[in-house]
């Protein structure tokens, strides 16, 4: 499936990427197995990342019962049932966040945005050095669609990552739109997604400096401990400023 030039770097790799996990979110509305036109551009990063032995999972989101919601769980909150505790382990274990979206109406789709809410509720969580949950991953994000606004789908999902403590790499998003109107989606005979040097090259741009950026964090011991501590403000370092509005 990849392009001989993105078989070429992974040939050309220098680095041990083996420790690293990657979880894929994909926000499709359609339950599995009906083809998906976002897990097939998100196909083409996963490759990337397993012939350089990230490992990868990916997780349709629509096939998980995740209740509507910003607390950490929902069934505390009249919810007869919220799989997304169980979801939020495999985001924990990764490295590497990537969420897929198609676009609706110019928008990301609304299993998307119930799961950057369901994200948002655990940010108030700290890690083992007093920082909030999601400090030290890295997160990108895939947008498909047949209809205009890949750009916008992708401006609302990196700022919520980062607003939540994920480091956003450069070109950190990727995306293939077709003819507007009710033409043929990405993985359609014809369509020419899968062949589109531009979204092929985002893709893989993405893809690399996603593991770039995890290497070197995870190297460093993760994003140093100084001056972005809640445990340290809410003991009092700041006792002159309000906490934070949100979390």
């Amino acid at each position: 499936m990849l392009m001989e030039i993105q078989e070429k770097w992974c040939e050309q790799d220098q680095w041990d990427f083996s420790d690293l996990r990657a979880l894929f979110l994909n926000c499709t509305l359609k339950r599995s197995p009906r083809t998906s036109h976002t897990a097939g551009l998100m196909k083409v990063s996963r490759e990337i990342m397993e012939k350089n032995d990230v490992h990868v999972e990916q997780v349709r989101v629509v096939d998980w019962d995740i209740a509507t919601g910003v607390y950490p769980d929902m069934t505390e909150y009249g919810w007869e049932s919220d799989q997304w505790p169980d979801l939020f382990e495999k985001v924990k274990a990764a490295h590497i966040l990537v969420l897929g979206t198609p676009i609706w109406l110019g928008k990301r789709s609304s299993v998307c945005s119930r799961l950057i809410e369901r994200l948002y509720a655990m940010s108030a969580q700290l890690n083992d050095r007093g920082q909030y949950t999601y400090y030290g991953r890295v997160g990108g994000c895939v947008v498909t669609g047949n209809e205009d606004g890949a750009k916008q789908c992708a401006t609302t999902i990196l700022y919520a990552l980062q607003h939540l403590g994920y480091v956003i790499v450069p070109q950190a998003d990727a995306g293939w739109v077709g003819e507007a109107g009710p033409g043929p989606s990405y993985l359609d005979e014809d369509s020419g997604g899968p062949q589109n040097e531009f979204t092929q090259r985002n893709t893989t741009f993405m893809t690399w400096n996603l593991m770039h950026m995890a290497r070197m964090i995870e190297d460093a011991g993760g994003i140093p401990a100084h001056g972005n501590q809640r445990s340290q403000w809410d003991a009092g370092c700041r006792a002159d400023h309000d906490n934070p509005e949100h979390r």
